[in-house]
């Protein structure tokens, strides 16, 4: 049996995304889907790592002219794991500053979390006790999806008033919607001005050594 080819981790995290973006959607990602979830200023970055992983015998073009036309070769079909970045941290507790940029990413089963994976897909790493009635805590991470339109019950990560926290998501009929602690030493926050969603939670991440 031939060996993998060895790969940069980027090249790595390119060959995982379609791996599990294909498995997905039944279809593999275009250039501007892989660019736009790996932040790269243009589509030429894309077909560059395209070209690579084509190169090393992982992929194949069925279809040079279709958007979609890339294939997993054999040694290019693996579990779909995923890198997700990782955009700072989020404040579990009363609301703070907006979070820092990305600093990192996290490898993920896809098929072990059972989620589906976009390119608006991404983390975020708790801080404070908020949310533990929902079993969050401090050094968890989030992991969440920009842009999916939250329901009531649904932990959100939202700039109240400019300010981000991580919270659930309450919206009563006839009322506006407003954010709510899972800890009783924490109040329910209503927004003065603006509430913004800037992503719904979709998994939760715990380092070994974190506790309840």
């Amino acid at each position: 049996m031939d060996s993998m080819p060895a790969l940069t981790e980027k090249q790595q995290a390119v060959l995982e995304f379609i791996a599990a973006a294909t498995d997905q959607n039944g279809s593999p990602p275009t250039l501007r889907e892989i660019a736009g979830h790996f932040g790269f200023r243009s589509k030429t970055a894309a077909a560059d790592h395209i070209r690579a992983l084509q190169a090393k015998g992982l992929l194949r073009q069925d279809a040079p002219r279709r958007a979609r036309g890339l294939r997993l070769s054999g040694m290019g079909r693996r579990r779909p794991r995923l890198d997700i970045p990782i955009f700072g941290a989020i404040p579990a507790g009363f609301p703070q500053d907006r979070y820092q940029d990305a600093k990192g990413c996290v490898s993920v089963d896809l098929s072990t979390l059972g989620i589906k994976s976009t390119p608006r897909t991404f983390a975020l790493e708790v801080r404070g006790d908020s949310m533990i009635g929902r079993h969050i805590c401090d050094g968890d991470l989030v992991v969440l999806e920009h842009g999916r339109p939250p329901r009531s019950g649904d932990v959100v990560a939202a700039l109240i008033d400019n300010q981000s926290t991580l919270k659930t998501y309450v919206q009563e009929r006839g009322k506006p919607p407003h954010l709510q602690a899972e800890n009783p030493k924490y109040p329910q926050l209503h927004p003065a001005a603006e509430l913004v969603i800037q992503g719904v939670m979709i998994a939760l991440l715990r380092k070994a050594e974190s506790q309840f």
